[in-house]
């Protein structure tokens, strides 16, 4: 048996330039790693839609798919873990595709160090929230938002195309606004589908349900209100940056850390359930951040790729690396 190459899977519009673009670190990284060790890294198209378990076929060496669930011998799936820096290397999918997702294993084996959480947290939040970071381009805020509110995050057609959600965005508005007890509904629409989530906030504005688009600047709005509703929304996770609880209406890798909604009736008690379960955001960041997913920058990081390497079936022999 030869030894086994790496190879990429990504658009092809980046393989010219995937080593210095942000939204590939990773495979950026696996390149720089890879290479460095005399291995072999090629580039492959990725596949249009998710990759299934049937569709990965093993063929002797180890592929890497950006954004996908591939399930196969020497297959391995990559994405940003959320928040800028961090990534997933999964051999079963990202996010809520994830391995750790499939087994419910969401929460720490053990309990964090509370020094080492606490420090992790305060610099994540000193890198993003303080400095109003996030992933898109958002408009700055000209109202503030209400104090106390409720912040729907809508995310586009994705987690309903794969089957992520237990209902959809124009009922997860309206269960917002039924169960709201009196507090504002913000819905902010995700900003690479913004009229069509602006629809979806007007025809609930015309049945008379009582919802504000939110055109707020995402830390503004998670720093005013009391809990984020989304499918599965990266949003969330910013959220408990700034403390806030969230309400999840579909499958997600991080529901351990809130509470899920799969009858929009019983919106009002899952709102309650939210707002009086304490949790542990710093220890709980700190956990997924740095072991379910990889910290790309951390002096750790290789040791921790080519480990993924090697679970899938291909340590450093297998891919002829010094």
């Amino acid at each position: 048996m030869g030894r086994a190459r790496v190879i990429l899977h990504i658009d092809p519009l980046y393989h010219d330039r995937y080593v210095q673009t942000k939204r590939l670190a990773m495979f950026g990284k696996i390149h720089e790693i890879i290479t460095a060790r005399g291995g072999e890294v090629l580039l492959a198209p990725r596949p249009k839609g998710r990759l299934s378990a049937i569709e990965a076929q093993g063929d002797g060496d180890v592929h890497v798919v950006d954004s996908s669930n591939a399930r196969g011998t020497g297959w391995l799936n990559s994405s940003i873990a959320y928040l800028t820096g961090f990534w997933h290397l999964d051999g079963m999918g990202i996010l809520s595709g994830a391995e750790m997702a499939a087994r419910g294993d969401m929460l720490p084996p053990a309990p964090p160090d509370t020094a080492k959480a606490a420090a992790f947290f305060a610099d994540i939040c000193a890198r993003i929230k303080d400095k109003r970071r996030t992933r898109h381009k958002q408009p700055e805020t000209i109202t503030a938002p209400p104090q106390g509110c409720i912040a729907v995050f809508l995310q586009g057609r994705a987690p309903e195309r794969h089957g992520q959600h237990f209902f959809i965005g124009p009922e997860i508005i309206e269960a917002a606004a039924r169960g709201a007890g009196g507090r504002a509904v913000l819905v902010k629409p995700h900003p690479l589908f913004w009229d069509d989530g602006a629809q979806m906030v007007a025809d609930a504005q015309a049945q008379g349900l009582a919802v504000q688009l939110a055109q707020a600047h995402i830390h503004d709005l998670l720093a005013a209100c009391a809990v984020t509703v989304s499918i599965n929304s990266a949003a969330a996770i910013e959220g408990f940056l700034h403390g806030k609880p969230t309400i999840l209406c579909g499958r997600g890798d991080f529901a351990a850390m809130g509470e899920t909604l799969i009858d929009p009736d019983e919106f009002t008690e899952t709102l309650h359930r939210a707002l009086t379960v304490r949790r542990d955001y710093a220890g709980w960041l700190y956990w997924y951040l740095t072991e379910a997913a990889i910290a790309i920058n951390a002096p750790d990081a290789e040791a921790r790729i080519l480990a993924r390497f090697a679970r899938a079936g291909f340590d450093a022999d297998r891919l002829g690396l010094r």
